[in-house]
């Protein structure tokens, strides 16, 4: 039980963390996000962090 929350936050930080790159890019549209480059930083930094805590999680599983 103490694997699955954070694996599982991870994934949700990948997850909103791509859109937020994608929207930052342009290549999705309808935000305020849509075309602004910070919004592709922030979206990275979750992303990247969303990858640690996942790969964490799975590794201490073990």
């Amino acid at each position: 039980m103490r694997t699955w929350l954070p694996a599982g936050l991870g994934i949700l930080l990948i997850l909103v963390g791509g859109l937020w790159a994608l929207q930052g890019l342009g290549h999705v549209g309808g935000s305020f996000m849509s075309g602004a480059r910070e919004w592709t930083w922030i979206g990275l930094a979750m992303f990247a962090v969303g990858v640690v805590l996942t790969v964490s999680a799975l590794l201490r599983r073990r």
